[in-house]
This record gives structure tokens, C-alpha cells and sequence, in this order.
């Protein structure tokens, strides 16, 4: 009698993992590679603002690409996508004050523009990344204040971009 409970769980086991078997899931990256391909070239228009936060941005994208869509990264002559990225003006918001009315947290509003262009179609996407941060009361954002926040708001926006991609992927099944 005691076999019987130890039957029963094994079998209960078998039967759940049948089911996430054949369930049909697929990682969204599945559904991005399906849109981009698996050859994608990148461009990030320079700002002429902050150059080297561009710089920084393609880097963010072309590891995306790498990690999470699982896609190479060649020349545009030979990808199947081409991505080109810009990036519009940084937007800072107070979003807490101290007792005397001084700003002491920000709010960075990132947002990219990206345009892909596979064969015979361009696409726009707009993707925006937010991050907050604190200040010392009564001081000037610095160079490396923001650098960090358009560095954190891109990457929030990078990441809402692989999702809006997986999204359109999903659609298309």
C-alpha cells in the first residue's frame, strides 16, 4: 500500500511535464529573431549633445542583440535588419523636494527612436526608459549624474524595444 502513493505522484509528475512539452511555448526572443532575422547590422545616429552616451547606447543595442535575440551582428550589406537609433533630447523631472524646496530626486526620461529596415520594409519604434535618481540639495546635475541616467534610461528603452519586437512577433503565428 505504501507503493501506491509514490505511483501516484510519479505519474502526476509525467503528466505535468507532457503538458509544458507540448504546450507550444516559445521564448520571446523565438518571436524577435522571426521579425529581425538572424543577421542584423546596427546604427546610432551621434548626438550632437551627448556623443559618447551614443556611443554607449550602441553598445547596449548590439548586446541585445547578441544576448537576447540571439542574432549576429554584421554589415549592413549583409544583414537581413538594419536598425538605426536615435536618440532624443534627455528629459529631467523633479520628482521629490526637500523641506527648503530644493530638488533632491530627478527622473530621466530617455526616449529612442528606432527605425528597421528589412527588404522591402521600414518600420518606426519608439521606445522610451525612465530612471530616477537622488541629488545633493542645491547642486547642479553633473556630467556624471546624467551619463548615468541616459546610460540606465537606455537600457530601459532597449528593453521595451525587445519587447515590442517579440510582441509583433507573437502576433504573427
Amino acid at each position: 500500500m505504501k507503493k501506491y502513493p509514490q505511483l501516484l505522484a510519479l505519474i502526476l509528475l509525467g503528466l505535468v511535464l507532457v503538458n509544458l512539452v507540448s504546450c507550444g511555448y516559445k521564448p520571446s526572443s523565438k518571436y524577435a529573431r522571426e521579425i529581425l532575422g538572424n543577421r542584423v547590422s546596427t546604427e546610432v545616429v551621434i548626438s550632437q549633445t551627448d556623443p559618447e552616451n551614443s556611443v554607449l547606447i550602441k553598445d547596449a543595442l548590439d548586446q541585445a542583440i547578441i544576448e537576447i535575440f540571439h542574432a549576429s551582428l554584421v554589415e549592413k550589406r549583409y544583414a537581413l535588419t538594419h536598425l538605426k537609433i536615435t536618440m532624443k533630447t534627455p528629459l529631467y523631472a523633479p520628482l521629490q523636494y526637500d523641506n527648503n524646496g530644493f530638488i533632491i530626486s530627478y527622473r530621466a526620461t530617455i526616449t529612442l527612436v528606432i527605425t528597421r529596415e528589412s527588404k522591402n520594409l521600414k518600420k518606426n519604434y519608439t521606445a522610451v526608459g525612465t530612471y530616477d535618481f537622488a541629488v545633493v540639495a542645491n547642486s547642479v546635475l553633473t556630467d556624471q549624474e546624467r551619463f548615468d541616467a541616459i546610460k540606465y534610461g537606455s537600457l530601459k528603452a532597449i528593453r521595451a524595444f525587445v519587447a515590442q519586437v517579440s510582441a509583433e512577433g507573437a502576433q504573427i503565428k
